[in-house]
């Protein structure tokens, strides 16, 4: 499944990105305790991969227990940080909704405590900047000029007696 989407970036240069999603999942337990969520080495510069975490809930089988996933990635300055994003417990809190917590690869996904199973699921975005030549913003517009549009101007106000 992937989804395609066209964006100007916001540099104000003739280039256009693409973005696709496709579903991404993995099941953490005490057998695999951690997932590594990363780029393809071999890939161009243009492109850039995001895990975009959705839910993180406990499988079937999961005990009485508290499990703790813990997610690893890099913060602005580049130094890699870890912050826990789910403690589930099959008695009061199985699931949880994380909305669109968008990282940038590589993530490692990890069971800190608990034997799980907890699946997380979200999407992998993939990013690729492409340059288009001849093609602007202004070719957009159906060759429609601001000189034959219009002009606008601002209504007038009914005066009270």
């Amino acid at each position: 499944m992937s989804f395609v989407e066209d964006e100007v970036s916001d540099s104000g240069v003739d280039s256009r990105s693409r973005l696709e999603s496709y579903v991404f999942s993995c099941e953490l337990s005490s057998e695999i305790p951690f997932y590594t969520f990363q780029a393809d080495e071999d890939e161009d510069e243009d492109v850039e991969h995001f895990l975009e975490l959705r839910t993180i809930c406990l499988g079937d089988g999961a005990k009485q227990e508290n499990n703790v996933v813990e997610v690893t990635a890099m913060n602005h300055q580049g130094k890699k940080i870890s912050v826990p994003v789910a403690n589930l417990n099959i008695s009061c809190l199985p699931m949880v909704s994380l909305g669109e917590f968008e990282l940038m690869a590589p993530v490692t996904l990890r069971l800190k405590s608990g034997s799980g199973p907890v699946t997380v699921s979200g999407l992998h975005l993939v990013a690729t900047e492409n340059e288009e030549s001849g093609i602007s913003d202004e070719d957009d517009d159906d060759d429609v000029s601001e000189e034959e549009m219009p002009s606008v101007k601002p209504a007038k106000k009914k005066q009270r007696a």
